[in-house]
């Protein structure tokens, strides 16, 4: 555990990681108009400014959790945010297409490496009961709240510093957290005789992941069926079939399937893959009607998500009240119902609108998004083996990459069969663009319907008493 007189600044660093990787996701979307113009992207070759990212992060995410738990938390926590400071610093600095992509990749697979590793951290940090579940709370509640506070951040820098402080910003705050982790972290490892390290279930579901996320990302602007693509996710498939087959004959799995029995595991993985399915797609379809529709400036589009933003502090203060009450299955109920209402909402925006008519559904959105990302992670950590809290960890976290994966390609393939023109969507007419927004938002509102139906089934309805052991405090 953490020296006592460290812990509110071990709870710090922890957060404020957590808080980065949900920046990265959105900070690029404002910036992106004018770093495609800067280094010349096409509308095609821009997507892979974001995929990168997501491609990284989402294949990489088991072989984080596994190395977390057999090398060392905090040994693997520096390594990832020393990559992520590294890809940081390479794409403020790139001139080139390509090294800005390649950077993008860097600062994702940090995040593979740092997100389970971090979690693994509170648990061995933090003593059992209410301090681990504040603790949890609060580190939860930063990637609700990094999420939206990522346009706003991202339409500030880009407007008065340029697209390259999106990237620069994370360099200072990963130097700091890599110097302070050893003095204020304890070191955490699963204890293992052996430490093997599964190389053949490694390398097959990393690959696996790797292939099935291109197909995803690709398929849209390639073709469902497309020789270019269709290959990727059928050798995807099957070294994922291989990874099952590995892991049912292997003595020191990578996964453990007996893991999958805990319902609140697999509901939480599930909770997170339609959380992204649906909560995810919002940012990009958000800043193509601030940007693309209505015409806006980064810095207007930026300050356009300051409600989203405000209403996810508002709904990372609730869910200790909401966990007490309703407990883990009611509160993941709201918080996807509520984005169900604001996706609904947000299906009257018009070509003709403006800020004002967006703020009703954002600001539902923004409370409903930060009660489902705090409370599912809390949901996924519960009835977990120390040892296996970083496999735990990254399951979640890779249904989150996953489904916001399928989530674009589903919305998008929709969209090419219901509109006539065929065109990327940067360069529809506003008012083609918008019917298409509309899609997106109708099809984001069933795949939350979908999530509320599967936190009332899957997940395991908890007794009064546990409801009072799960009293998680958030404060800012």
């Amino acid at each position: 555990m953490s020296s006592t007189k460290f812990k509110g600044l071990a709870l710090f660093i922890l957060a404020v990681s957590q808080l980065v990787m949900a920046l990265d996701y959105t900070i690029i979307f404002v910036a992106m108009p004018s770093l495609g113009q800067e280094l010349g992207f096409s509308a095609n070759h821009l997507q892979w400014v974001v995929s990168a990212y997501s491609l990284a992060f989402g294949g990489f995410l088991l072989l984080g959790g596994r190395l977390s738990d057999l090398m060392g938390r905090r040994r693997m926590f520096m390594v990832a945010m020393g990559l992520f400071g590294l890809g940081s610093l390479l794409g403020g600095l790139a001139e080139s297409q390509l090294l800005l992509i390649i950077a993008r990749g860097l600062q994702g697979l940090g995040g593979a490496l740092l997100s389970p590793a971090t979690l693994s951290l509170i648990m061995s940090n933090f003593e059992e009961g209410p301090e681990r579940n504040r603790a949890m709370g609060i580190w939860a509640s930063m990637g609700g709240v990094g999420m939206s506070l990522g346009l706003l951040l991202g339409g500030l820098l880009t407007s008065y510093v340029g697209w390259e402080a999106t990237f620069f910003v994370n360099v200072p705050i990963t130097i700091a957290v890599i110097l302070l982790a050893p003095v204020v972290l304890s070191e955490s490892k699963a204890n293992s005789a052996t430490k093997r390290y599964d190389a053949a279930g490694t390398v097959s579901v990393t690959a696996g992941l790797l292939l099935v996320v291109y197909y995803l990302i690709q398929s849209p602007v390639e073709g469902w069926l497309s020789l270019s693509t269709l290959p990727y996710v059928l050798l995807g498939a099957i070294l994922l079939a291989a990874f099952i087959v590995i892991e049912m004959r292997t003595s020191e799995p990578l996964i453990s399937f007996r893991l999958f029995r805990n319902r609140n595991l697999t509901g939480a993985a599930l909770t997170a893959f339609l959380f992204s399915a649906s909560f995810g797609s919002l940012y990009y379809f958000l800043t193509l009607y601030t940007q693309n529709v209505l015409h806006y400036s980064a810095i207007q589009s930026g300050l356009s998500f300051l409600p989203l933003t405000l209403s996810a502090f508002l709904g990372a203060k609730l869910i200790n009240k909401l966990l007490a009450s309703v407990g883990v299955t009611g509160t993941i109920t709201m918080g996807m119902g509520l984005g169900l209402i604001g996706f609904l909402l947000l299906t009257r925006l018009s070509e003709t609108g403006s800020f004002w008519v967006m703020i009703p559904g954002t600001v539902i959105i923004g409370i409903g998004q930060a009660l489902t990302f705090t409370t599912m992670f809390i949901a996924g950590s519960t009835g977990i083996e120390p040892k296996e809290q970083g496999v735990a960890s990254a399951l979640i976290s890779t249904g989150q990459q996953i489904g916001g994966a399928v989530g674009l390609a589903v919305i998008m393939a929709i969209i090419s069969a219901g509109l006539s023109s065929n065109t990327s969507l940067e360069m529809m007419m506003p008012a083609d663009l918008n019917q298409a927004i509309h899609i997106a938002f109708l099809i984001a509102t069933a795949v939350a319907l979908l999530g509320v139906v599967v936190a009332f089934t899957v997940l395991k309805p908890q007794k009064s008493s546990k409801q009072e052991e799960i009293n998680v405090t958030v404060s800012h």
